[in-house]
């Protein structure tokens, strides 16, 4: 049996005429940048979050730039965030030309440690960047409550986590703004990159819209700007999705279940879920030591399972050694994670064969080394 790792295609047939429609209409309009379909998902996208503004880019990593441009965020400054994440997230803050400051993660759920946070915050520290790592929100109430102490900006990247909640709170409650990506394999993911900005701030909102366009709003150029737009072909295919989310993220939180309660015994480190939290798993990820031996196992029963993130960011070749840089930054907790971690596939249209599949793999590998 092959078990694939994405489900897009899968996805684009269940909805296929829908969708076909929604492109057919933005075709038909004439109208595909900055048009009446972009301004509707925008519209669509703020009430989901319930919040009042979204601002659609050209990408995840563009809504986290241009979320931080919006805020000052420049030279001089110090960005605090988690080096367990996809690289994109430090990079975008480097684009502004600010010092990225790493701070350990909690070893259960992979998110950065509140605990830490303050002992990384000096006079130059303006702003922190919890990345809501593989569907499950970070502890947002320590985290504002740190930021309101020492007068810093939140910025959430929610990449992974659309749809997500905390105990109490959602996303963009307790902070600046929200960023989210669009990338096909995103739990809303259009048939190419995209992402937004959502914020209930109408000076971040209007200062993205005139960023994301040139430095215009309503064709009169007000300052330097760049092309960061969300078109109106992948707007509307996100719209269509959109509708489908909530019921895709349960069966997305079905599919955990049985993983968690197939592998329970396998001695994996399973995915930790907070009480009271709801994980949407853009990414169901075990830990094991030996992870490469494991992959290899899987990938050779068919299962095309995944590694997400392999290497921390602060050990990757392209970890900028300078200025932008810590050059003694050591976690012990994040490297030990990023050394074990495998991705299964996960993602709604998985059939309930393919599922049982993968979990008599895991378990298949783990009898076959306690026998060895």
């Amino acid at each position: 049996m092959k078990v694939g790792f994405y489900g897009h295609v899968r996805q684009y047939h269940d909805l296929k005429a829908e969708l076909d429609a929604a492109i057919h209409s933005v075709l038909e309009s004439g109208e595909y940048v900055l048009g009446p379909g972009l301004a509707r998902f925008e519209r669509e996208l703020a009430s989901f979050h319930e919040m009042k503004h979204a601002v659609g880019v050209n990408s995840g990593t563009d809504a986290l730039w241009l979320a931080f441009l919006a805020l000052g965020i420049g030279p001089g400054d110090d960005v605090i965030t988690t080096s367990n994440t996809f690289f994109a997230t430090a990079e975008a803050i480097w684009f502004t030309g600010a010092k990225v400051v790493f701070v350990e993660i909690d070893p259960y759920t992979c998110n950065i440690d509140p605990g830490r946070i303050e002992a990384a915050i000096t006079p130059r520290t303006k702003a922190l960047v919890p990345v809501h790592l593989y569907g499950q929100m970070a502890d947002m109430r320590t985290i504002s409550k740190i930021a309101k102490r020492h007068g810093l900006h939140v910025v959430e990247d929610c990449a992974q986590a659309i749809g997500a909640h905390g105990d109490g709170f959602a996303a963009g409650e307790l902070s600046d703004a929200v960023c989210a990506s669009f990338i096909t394999q995103k739990n809303l993911g259009t048939f190419g990159d995209g992402g937004a900005v959502i914020t209930n701030r109408e000076d971040i909102a209007s200062r993205i819209r005139a960023l994301r366009n040139h430095g215009s709003a309503k064709r009169s150029h007000h300052s330097m700007g760049y092309n960061s737009r969300l078109d109106d072909l992948h707007a509307a295919i996100l719209g269509v999705k959109l509708k489908q989310l909530p019921v895709w993220s349960e069966r997305r939180r079905e599919i955990a279940a049985r993983y968690t309660a197939g592998l329970e015994k396998t001695g994996f480190k399973l995915p930790f879920e907070i009480p009271g939290y709801r994980h949407v798993y853009h990414l169901y990820v075990i830990e094991t030591p030996g992870r490469d031996d494991v992959l290899e196992y899987l990938n050779d029963a068919g299962i095309d399972a995944k590694v997400h993130y392999p290497i921390a960011i602060h050990q990757q070749e392209g970890y900028p050694w300078g200025k932008a840089a810590d050059l003694n930054v050591r976690l012990p907790l994040t490297e030990r994670s990023a050394a074990s971690v495998i991705s299964l596939p996960m993602y709604p249209e998985l059939t309930e064969t393919e599922i049982d599949y993968v979990i008599d793999a895991c378990c298949a590998w783990k009898s076959a080394r306690k026998s060895a």
